[in-house]
């Protein structure tokens, strides 16, 4: 029998980027609850479809937070960012969302990558010390 498994370490941008994108999955859901209540989609698309787009982006974003050690989940939520922008189309309001949440993950990806790096070189200091 094996004793407890011990958890991965995580850096600071994957912890910075897993609570944005988390906390902007609500604001996904809410956005297509917005869309379907203005109905705010073309003529010819039902309005429920805003609520559809609004669970499949907050789904994915919560994909992405679990994800997000992986360069690949990085970028993939960089494109959600613009997915979000681009919902500004039919809700100008969304503007204000993108905004603060591209701001968010921009700052999260830029300079949790600069922590993660001064703490690797810190790390590696110290066990060259013998600390």
């Amino acid at each position: 029998m094996s004793g407890p498994r011990v958890r991965r370490r995580r850096g600071a941008r994957e912890s910075l980027l897993s609570v944005i994108l988390g906390f902007e999955s609500i604001v996904a859901f809410l956005a297509g609850l917005a869309v379907y209540g203005l109905r705010a989609l073309p003529e010819g698309i039902e309005p429920w479809w805003g609520i559809v787009g609004g669970v499949v982006l907050g789904l994915l974003m919560i994909a992405l937070a679990g994800v997000t050690r992986y360069r690949w989940a990085v970028i993939a939520g960089g494109a959600l960012q613009v997915v979000i922008a681009l919902g500004a189309i039919l809700v100008p309001a969304l503007l204000i969302a993108t905004a603060v949440f591209g701001a968010l993950y921009v700052y999260g990806t830029i300079k949790g990558g600069a922590l993660d790096a001064r703490n690797a070189s810190l790390a590696a200091e110290a066990e060259k010390n013998g600390d």
